[in-house]
């Protein structure tokens, strides 16, 4: 079965423009990503997918693959779907292109939750602890059925914990998505759902039409980077770990 990892990435970014191309350590924000997911060793083929040709040469510049999309699409999946359209893979995961640290264990846990034949689309989602970030909207919550199936995502502290348990358990949703081929093309075509207009998270479409999310836990703290304040952090966490 093919796989095939494309990153999605954009030059007009509202909160951290070009930030693609932003320094970390030496090297573009992009080319981070991609050398984490190529480095994997886990999909046929790695592809950026941009809008820009800046970014398109800078991926080339360092010996990458990309491709250039339309640059009005509304999502990164639209822009996953344009350049997976062009491809013979089986198996399309989307990446965000923010996402330098994204590790091995955690693609590889999600590619294997396709062995089940019934798995059209699945995502990550790590352990929730930190009461701040539970009632942080930016973080992202998502409850799961007993075959982790997800239930519903919000920017809201899910489940609510009304007696105030100590065995209430939290799930941080991580926007690392893999597709079936055919389940991300029916995806983008479908119209967006009343509940993904109302939390603006565009995976509850997928839920509203009835397409299962099988949530794949894992130890991964998905360290996006969505500021400039975001880098500086990782900048911290990289030299903390040499």
């Amino acid at each position: 079965m093919k796989t095939a990892a494309i990153i999605p990435a954009r030059l007009a970014s509202t909160r951290f423009p070009a930030k693609a191309l932003a320094g970390l350590n030496g090297k573009p924000l992009i080319q981070w990503v991609w050398e984490a997911v190529q480095g994997t060793g886990l999909f046929d083929q790695v592809l950026v997918a941009t809008d820009a040709p800046q970014i398109l040469q800078k991926v080339r510049e360092f010996g990458g693959s990309a491709t250039l999309t339309r640059a009005e699409h509304a999502s990164g999946s639209d822009r996953v779907a344009e350049a997976a359209a062009e491809l013979d893979a089986e198996l399309i995961f989307n990446v965000q292109g923010d996402e330098p640290l994204i590790d091995a264990p955690s693609l590889s846990s999600l590619l294997e939750a396709f062995s089940c034949p019934e798995v059209r689309m699945a995502s990550l989602m790590t352990p929730l602890d930190d009461p701040r970030e539970l009632a942080d909207p930016n973080a992202v919550k998502v409850v799961v059925d007993q075959d982790f199936n997800a239930l519903y995502f919000s920017r809201s502290p899910i489940p609510f914990n009304r007696d105030g348990s100590a065995s209430a358990r939290y799930w941080r949703h991580i926007g690392v998505y893999a597709y079936r081929r055919e389940a991300l093309l029916r995806f983008v075509a479908l119209p967006p759902g009343r509940l993904e207009q109302l939390e603006k998270l565009e995976q509850l479409r997928a839920l509203e039409h009835g397409i299962p999310i099988r949530m794949v836990p894992t130890s991964y703290q998905g360290i996006g980077i969505d500021t400039p304040q975001d880098l500086e952090r990782v900048k911290a966490l990289l030299k903390a770990s040499r």
